[in-house]
């Protein structure tokens, strides 16, 4: 029996292509009539990446604390394919209750760019629930701390009590009904979990983001799977 299978551009889909040369590894080329886009006739039969379950499969392992390198060794995903699953991302949360009982509010660092370069999350946390509410990017200081204020106010979140450590800025921005950190255990047992859920969040690793984009992909990825979860 003979199979036959209609090329299709990878660009526009087209169907009309024309045989163009042999590639080094002794693949066909072809070349899109109306595009002039070149590709591999099998390319789709070939390389795993372009399976229909690979993007989810990427996301997936991205959210279980797996690096770049370490799913494309996995897989045989190339590092381009993963990192543009993962700029192309658009996780984002969303407060799932208007009014919280008590929220937690901390700070937690992370890496962009070399070891040096520390890149400040802060952000609230209802421990009742496990759920992160809200947050921003910035730095250890009260002007981000102002921000987050703001975002929450954004969100039209209310709340009965405010928890903080004696950090001055959460005290001089939140006023916190509650100080200390036996009132924050709730939000230092989710740094934690953070960090065993975002491979860039690890203490001790080499696994940093090089752009501040990357770096916030994969937090978003991060946050909404604890949050909502996916699969």
């Amino acid at each position: 029996m003979k199979i036959e299978i209609e090329l299709h551009c990878p660009r526009c889909q087209c169907t009309s292509v024309k045989k163009n040369g042999i590639k080094s590894d002794g693949k066909q080329n072809y070349c899109c009539k109306e595009c002039n886009r070149q590709f591999i006739g099998d390319h789709n039969l070939t390389y795993l990446g372009c399976h229909s379950n690979a993007v989810k499969q990427i996301l997936f392992m991205l959210a279980q604390c797996c690096g770049i390198r370490d799913i494309s060794k996995i897989t045989s995903f190339s590092i381009g394919k993963i990192l543009k699953t993962l700029t192309q991302s658009n996780y984002e949360i969303k407060p799932k209750q208007t009014h919280y009982k008590c929220l937690e509010v901390d700070e937690f660092w992370t890496f962009v760019g070399d070891k040096k370069s520390k890149h400040w999350l802060q952000y609230v946390y209802d421990r009742n629930s496990g759920e992160l509410v809200a947050f921003v990017w910035g730095g250890r200081d009260a002007i981000t701390a102002q921000r987050l204020k703001k975002r929450i106010e954004e969100l039209n979140i209310t709340y009965d009590c405010m928890s903080s450590d004696h950090w001055e800025s959460f005290i001089k921005i939140f006023k916190p009904d509650q100080q200390g950190k036996f009132h924050t255990v709730g939000i230092e047992g989710n740094n934690c979990r953070l960090r065993h859920r975002i491979k860039r969040a690890v203490r001790k690793t080499c696994c940093f983001s090089k752009k501040v984009l990357n770096h916030v992909k994969a937090f978003n990825l991060g946050f909404f799977y604890i949050n909502h979860g996916f699969v």
